[in-house]
């Protein structure tokens, strides 16, 4: 029996006080390959704590993360780095592009850390940006993009390295109503080509294009049936 893609056992994770914090308590989660999750909660409610640990960028307290079967507690920095940069790609609510750099240039960042071979890089990023709507843009700079297409470039940029998984946090946070509305058809599309995706928001009609949701309030998950 194969393992799910990404499992939480029993997770919590605590801040020093005082008072302590309790930011997850208890958090059990399995996504299994192939899978699209929304994780859906107000202000405060966990979402971000909840990223950080799914993305290898924070650690549990208590508890215990596997990705693909494997237990990343026991992982160095440099480990998590790897796995992050071969496994995970991120998408944020403020694209988090490089200003001064090309369109192509952004999507192929993430290969360099990847370990794509250089003469597969542009290739692949044109590639994806052609398969996101961008192909005419691949020379621009993103501070002459719209809303909507700087998204687009971070899909892309997420996905280039081929991961297993894409982390959405806040995606449509920044965009109008029919912007968000292409960059969740992408979402579809992706997932359709059997790409996981979790994305974190507090919107719920971005929620419910998920296949499946999940609340989380005061640091507790919980299945939306």
């Amino acid at each position: 029996m194969t393992s799910p893609l990404i499992e939480l056992r029993d997770v919590t994770r605590s801040f020093p006080g005082p008072p302590e914090v309790q930011a997850l308590k208890g958090a059990s989660l399995c996504v299994e390959a192939g899978e699209y999750v929304s994780i859906v909660g107000p202000s405060g409610s966990g979402k971000s704590t909840m990223l950080n640990i799914l993305g290898l960028l924070d650690r549990p307290s208590v508890g215990e993360y596997r990705i693909e079967g494997h237990l990343t507690g026991a992982l160095g920095e440099d480990e998590r780095a790897a796995v992050r940069a071969r496994r995970i790609g991120f998408v944020f609510q403020s694209f988090h592009l490089l200003a001064r750099r090309s369109v192509l240039d952004n999507v192929m960042m993430p290969m360099l850390y990847s370990g794509v071979a250089r003469a597969e890089r542009e290739p692949r990023a044109r590639e994806v940006l052609e398969r996101v709507g961008l192909g005419h843009r691949i020379d621009f700079l993103p501070g002459t993009l719209s809303g909507g297409e700087r998204q687009r470039v971070a899909v892309a940029r997420a996905v280039v390295s081929r991961p297993s998984l894409v982390l959405a946090d806040e995606p449509t946070g920044n965009l109008d109503g029919d912007t968000t509305g292409g960059v969740l058809d992408l979402f579809d599309e992706l997932n359709a080509d059997g790409l996981t995706l979790v994305v974190i928001t507090h919107d719920p009609a971005v929620a419910a294009r998920a296949g499946r949701s999940i609340r989380i309030a005061d640091g507790r998950l919980q299945e939306v049936a």
